[in-house]
């Protein structure tokens, strides 16, 4: 099963940086190369323990969906979103925030299983891994550049 992980530190308070992530509306604005909008469950607000929320984005061209549930939440320190319906077999998204003395440390951890066995551990090998490395980062650094405006504009 691949791992993919990504620290990211944000010069923004843990709070700012944890609701952020889960905020529906931050998601889709975090992803706009991918078109992705709340398209089920909860979507808009913050997401909370045992919420829902179907997503429809457009990944090599195709319009796919991906519904996922947050099945593990602790203020301000983590939550995990785990696929109940989509393109893989299965992922778990385990999001970790990290009070430091520059602001931040948030760490994406992403564990996923491709479906079609052989040939599925075949594409993720020759671009399905990095593929989501360059999402997974780019996500990152757009919430960092919303979570370090949200945070100057508080302190102007």
């Amino acid at each position: 099963m691949p791992v993919i992980e990504h620290k990211q530190l944000i010069n923004a308070p843990i709070e700012v940086c944890f609701d952020l992530a889960r905020d529906v509306g931050i998601h889709a604005q975090t992803t706009l190369k991918t078109k992705e909008k709340a398209v089920g469950g909860v979507t808009k607000g913050l997401l909370v323990e045992g919420d829902s929320v179907t997503w429809e984005a457009v990944h090599f061209g195709i319009k796919l969906r991906l519904t996922s549930r947050v099945i593990f939440m602790e203020e301000p320190h983590s939550f995990v979103d785990k696929m109940v319906k989509g393109a893989f077999r299965s992922f778990i998204h385990i999001h970790q925030f990290y009070a430091e003395e520059e602001g931040t440390s948030m760490v994406d951890q992403f564990q996923y299983k491709s479906r079609f066995g052989p040939i599925g551990v075949l594409i993720d090998k020759l671009f399905l891994e990095k593929y989501l490395k360059r999402y997974i980062v780019m996500r990152a650094i757009e919430l960092k550049r919303i979570a370090e405006i949200k945070t100057n504009q508080t302190f102007d």
